[in-house]
């Protein structure tokens, strides 16, 4: 999450990221974080929607390991949308991201992840609580099922 967008819900991002936050900037560091959890042995990658450009970033750095993608488990997670814009900062009465957890939501959030991952393997709900009613949405978990 930290990686996809320029400015996050979390504080001290400016000990940890560069002080460009531009998308190229940002992408290049997200692919050296990627070549490090590999070199690791890490192949487990989680992305979500709303994690700004995290599916793009991702996408474009398998692009780039054509021979080694199959080695790597991808996961993300539709519900969130993120509408910050590119901006580190959102205005008083706006927000980084907004909850919807609906049909037409997952609908529209699965079709953008594929278009950029399709070799997902994992798709969860983001954010799946008590209040937000999403387990308890027969439309929902219908269409969830029927992935």
């Amino acid at each position: 999450a930290a990686l996809g967008r320029p400015g996050y819900i979390n504080l001290g991002r400016d000990r940890d990221l560069p002080t460009d936050r531009s998308k190229d900037v940002m992408r290049s560091q997200a692919h050296a974080v990627l070549d490090e959890a590999e070199r690791l042995g890490l192949h487990y990658i989680d992305c979500a929607r709303s994690y700004g450009l995290s599916e793009e970033f991702v996408s474009s750095w398998l692009a780039l390991k054509p021979s080694r993608s199959d080695v790597f488990t991808i996961g993300s997670k539709w519900g969130y949308e993120y509408t910050a814009g590119w901006r580190i900062e959102v205005g008083d009465s706006e927000a980084h991201e907004v909850k919807t957890h609906s049909v037409a939501q997952l609908d529209k959030q699965l079709g953008e992840t594929l278009l950029l991952l399709p070799r997902l393997h994992l798709y969860q709900i983001h954010s799946a609580t008590e209040q937000s009613g999403v387990l308890e949405n027969e439309a929902v978990l219908d269409a969830l099922a029927a992935l």
